[in-house]
């Protein structure tokens, strides 16, 4: 049956569903709820360090957690617009947006790794410095193999290393969900589970990542298959 024929018997509702698919909006509505939390705490964040005493904060922590904040915050947020197939098809938009989201990618990873060597907490929150320490790297190698993918015009390695960046920035929504689903029924947890839930976040939205890869990577080929039994 030819797509005309399908698209001709198609119902309104399935008309619609296609038509918010494309435009990526409920993706989008997801991704800026999931930011919520994140950028909520980073806003409450930025005012705690506005008001301690400058002696109290080495002037590179200060530094390093108001540049994490505000480029995570754009990153989080902009990056979201990333996942419309609508925006996506406008180049312009695309490669504007990415000049941004690339460049606040670094700094929110390489400031999130900065505070995490550079720890000066209490001892017991050394393992959450080093979880988030770990994921921070990883986002910074994701990112780099994104723009390496991008500069030889591997458009399609470039869109899987950026899910990964993103999926790793936006693990802060993630981490809320999880704390809430484990502490709810069970009660608070002391610091080193408090790491594990972290980790738990970070690996979630890691997996999920990887789903939506290979989906788009089957919906390519499906694609491929498709074109070539038309001229075959």
């Amino acid at each position: 049956m030819s797509q005309q024929m399908k698209a001709a018997r198609s119902t309104p509702e399935q008309k619609e569903r296609r038509r918010r698919s494309k435009s990526g909006w409920p993706a989008i509505t997801g991704l800026l709820l999931l930011s919520v939390l994140p950028v909520i705490g980073g806003v409450l964040r930025l005012q705690e360090v506005s008001g301690e005493p400058v002696r109290t904060l080495l002037l590179a922590s200060t530094v390093a957690i108001v540049a994490h904040i505000v480029a995570m915050t754009v990153y989080c947020v902009l990056g979201a617009f990333q996942f419309s197939p609508a925006l996506r098809t406008r180049h312009a938009w695309h490669r504007v947006a990415g000049r941004v989201l690339i460049p606040a990618g670094f700094v929110a990873a390489l400031s999130a790794a900065w505070l995490a060597v550079f720890f000066g907490g209490p001892p017991e929150e050394l393992a959450l410095a080093m979880v988030r320490l770990v994921f921070a790297v990883a986002m910074t190698l994701f990112l780099v193999r994104g723009v390496i993918a991008i500069t030889r015009r591997d458009f399609v390695a470039h869109g899987a290393w950026m899910t990964r960046a993103y999926a790793t920035a936006v693990s802060g929504g993630t981490q809320a969900l999880v704390f809430a689903l484990w502490t709810i029924p069970l009660g608070e947890v002391d610091a080193f589970g408090e790491a594990w839930l972290v980790a738990a976040a970070f690996m979630i939205n890691s997996a999920v990542a990887e789903l939506l890869i290979r989906r788009r990577s089957r919906r390519r080929t499906r694609g491929v298959s498709r074109r070539g039994a038309l001229v075959s």
